[in-house]
Parts: structure tokens; sequence; C-alpha cells
């Protein structure tokens, strides 16, 4: 049965969206934040030879710095000041997650409420700063040995471009970072999420102007091309169907009586999301896994050891090793997230000092063997859908040279993304007519007066 909350959110309508001032106001805030990012994606870093750039990216574009440039929105590809963009923010984020979980400080840090959430939030800010100084002195350097038939990326290598390239793009994620976060606080949805859906989104039109190119040119057959757009259709439905896939577990509470009445014994439920760790398991197996193609292709082949021209061919784009590789992280980072994020023991015991239980499931370490059995059994399901996203759209690109764009891990940010900011949006109107019913309730208290 539908709660109050969900049966009000079923019957808003665009005049309650209308009347929400607040929420307007945040939503233009968050679109003029998205329009600054859109805008620095266009300021170059200085001394970058734009044209040379556009080249060996068009040669990488199966590596990592083609999957970098889609999350960037082209900010990458032109090298911008926001060419790192939120990336090393998303990294620090998520190692800090990982370590919160394995080492007992953090751990005590994460239950001590607000305070320990910010002493983690400023830990990742450090964090972010040591990984964009060591991403963005690689760039620097890789920059400054790249050369094509046009000449070198670099126009005045040298000290001077590696200190300004260093500073200039540190500089830019960390304004990206300190955005993100004023979007998370005074806009719409989650600050972080919604620059890197916008830089995916962004380059959308030119990848469907691609597709149907290729359809023109007589590439790809226009009878595939229809295929391929309703198969996207419809992979788009079943992630939308998966990410709001969940296990409700009835919780109970017994009934206490104080003094002459009798409180509790309600029903609700906790729900256990089917893919608990969204998008985290292909953007982590992605880039493990092209890190060495894009060292082999930045070595000379002379001076290259034979393992790294063994990885580098083995582990392209589209290979069966790569592809075997892929599943198997993807597997991999998802049950090791699920179980970051969830602590069967610790819901247990939570539940178990708040008077709740699962029905027929004894309290304490039967309950939480129960919900391990269940997280084990739904991140096995989610794990297989990352999987099959991710790898359908990989075999399309392999074989078919369908657009980057398309692949299965931007599909799925761009769904998650989307869902989460629609149900925030939904929240602020929810709370809207709240808000407006308390109101006209004390208006009526008054005049009964």
């Amino acid at each position: 049965m539908a709660s109050a909350a969900e049966q009000l959110a079923a019957n808003l309508n665009f005049s309650s969206f209308a009347n929400a001032t607040e929420l307007k106001k945040r939503i233009w805030f968050t679109l003029g934040a998205l329009i600054v990012y859109r805008i620095g994606t266009y300021i170059p870093v200085p001394g970058v030879d734009a044209t040379v750039m556009g080249q060996l990216l068009a040669r990488h574009q199966g590596g990592i710095l083609g999957m970098f440039d889609m999350f960037t929105g082209g900010a990458l590809g032109r090298m911008t000041v926001f060419a790192l963009n939120i990336m090393p923010y998303i990294s620090a984020s998520i190692i800090v997650q990982l370590m919160s979980a394995a080492i007992p400080s953090l751990e005590a840090l994460k239950k001590e409420g607000e305070g320990g959430r910010r002493k983690l939030n400023e830990y990742t800010r450090y964090l972010t700063v040591v990984i964009a100084l060591f991403q963005a002195y690689g760039i620097a350097i890789g920059l400054e040995n790249m050369h094509t038939e046009a000449g070198s990326a670099v126009v005045s290598p040298g000290m001077f471009f590696i200190v300004s390239c260093v500073l200039t793009l540190v500089g830019g994620t960390m304004f990206l970072m300190w955005l993100g976060e004023q979007i998370t606080s005074r806009g719409v949805g989650n600050g972080i999420s919604l620059i890197i859906f916008a830089g995916i989104v962004a380059n959308l039109p030119n990848a469907l102007a691609s597709l149907f190119q290729l359809g023109y040119t007589g590439a790809l057959s226009p009878f595939f091309v229809l295929v391929f757009l309703v198969l996207a259709a419809i992979t788009i439905a079943f992630i939308v169907f998966m990410e709001l896939a969940q296990r409700r577990v009835v919780i109970q509470y017994p009934k206490r009586q104080v003094g002459q009445r009798m409180f509790g014994g309600d029903s609700t439920h906790m729900p256990l999301k089917v893919n608990t760790a969204g998008s985290i398991p292909p953007i982590f197996a992605s880039s493990v896994l092209l890190i060495p193609v894009t060292i082999a292709g930045f070595v000379n082949n002379s001076s290259m050891p034979g393992w790294l021209s063994f990885l580098g061919q083995e582990l392209g784009q589209g290979q069966p090793l790569y592809m075997l590789f892929y599943a198997a992280m993807i597997v991999f980072f998802s049950y090791f997230y699920a179980a970051v994020t969830f602590n069967p023991q610790e819901t247990a015991e939570n539940l178990r000092k708040q008077g709740g239980f699962v029905p027929g499931i004894r309290p304490g370490a039967n309950t939480a063997a129960f919900f391990d059995r269940i997280l084990t059994r739904i991140t096995t399901i989610g794990a297989l859908y990352l999987v099959a996203v991710c790898l359908l759209p990989q075999i399309l690109i392999s074989h078919y040279n369908v657009p980057f764009y398309f692949g299965g891990t931007s599909l799925i940010i761009i769904v998650t993304v989307t869902i989460d900011t629609v149900t925030q949006v939904q929240s602020h109107l929810v709370a809207h007519q709240y808000q407006g019913l308390m109101r006209r309730g004390r208006g009526r208290k008054g005049r009964v007066r």
C-alpha cells in the first residue's frame, strides 16, 4: 500500500510546481552553474595546439583518453581548463569510502555523525588535490612527448609549460569540486553527478549526428541504424527498471503499552536496491583495464617491454580477453562496493536496539545472516545486469564503429542521475504541498478562535 507521501506525490501537478518559488530558484541556480561549467570546457590550457590534440585524441579514442573525454564533455579533447573534470574527486571519494571500511579510525569517524562526515569530506578534498596533481603532471609530460604529422602538441615545451599546465588543470578540478558542492547545497540534485551528466549529454547530439552520418554514407545500413535506435530505447527502459528495482524487507515493530494507551505495532519495509553500486563498477573496471592500452600507445614501440606490448594488444577494446576481464572486474567491484556500503551485522544490531525484527527471523545473528543472504542474491542480479548493459555496447563499438557516447557506462550515468534529480524535485514539491497544508490548517485554527 502506498504511503501518504507517495499518494501526495502522485497527485502533484504543474500548478504546484508553478507555486514552488524556492524550487524554481534552486533549478535556476543549477542551470546557471552548469552553464558556467560548459563555458569552462571551451577555455584552452595555454601552450597547447588544439589541432594536434584533436588528432591525438582520435588516435587514442579507444583508450582511457576516449573514456575521460566522454566524461568531460569534450574538455579533454580540446585540452581546456576542465580537462581533468571532476574525476579526481570521484576517485578520492571512492578511495576514502573503501578505506573507511578497512581502517578502524576512519570507520569510527564515519559513525560520529555530521562531524565525522565533515572530517571525511576534508580528507577527500586533500586526496583530490594529490590525485589531481599526479594526473595533471602526467598529462603535461605526456603532451610534451606527443607528436603528429602536424607537429608537437605543445607550442613551447619546458618547465614553465609543465608548471602552468599543472596549476591550470588542478585549479579547474578544484573549482568544479566547489561548484558541485554549491549545486548540491543550493540547487537540485547531486552536483558532482550533474556535472558528469552535463558533460555526457552535451555531446550526445554529435554522437547521434555521427551515427546518422554513418548510415547516410553507407558505412552502416539504414536498417541497422533503426535497429540500433530501437535497441538503445529498450536498453534505457531496462536500465530504468533495474535502477528502480529493490528488494523490500518487511520490518515489524512490537506493540507496547504506555498507561492506558497502546503504541507501536507498525509494519514498514527496508528497501535494498538491486544495483547498490550504481555506475561505479563499470567506471572503475574501464579505468583499470584501459591504462595498459593507453600507456602502450604513448610509449615508443622499440623501447616497450614485451609484457606491456602483449597487454596493449590483448586488452584492446573488443578483444575476448578484454571482455572477460571487463566482466570479471565489474562483478568484483559490484560485490566489493555493496559490502562496503551495507553492513548486515550493523543493520541487524540497529534493528534490535530499536525493537524491530524481520517476521520469522530471530533478532541478532540470524537477522544479519538473512540480510547477508539477500544482499548476495540481489548483488548477483545487479552485477549481471551491469555486465550485460556494458558489454553489449562494447561489441557494437568494436565491430560496427558505433559512436563511443552510446557506451553502457554513459547510459547508466544518464539514467541514474536523471532518476535522482527527478526524485529530489518531487521531494521539494511534496514538502511545498505539506507546508501549504500546514499554513492553511493554522489559518483555520486562527479563524475558529
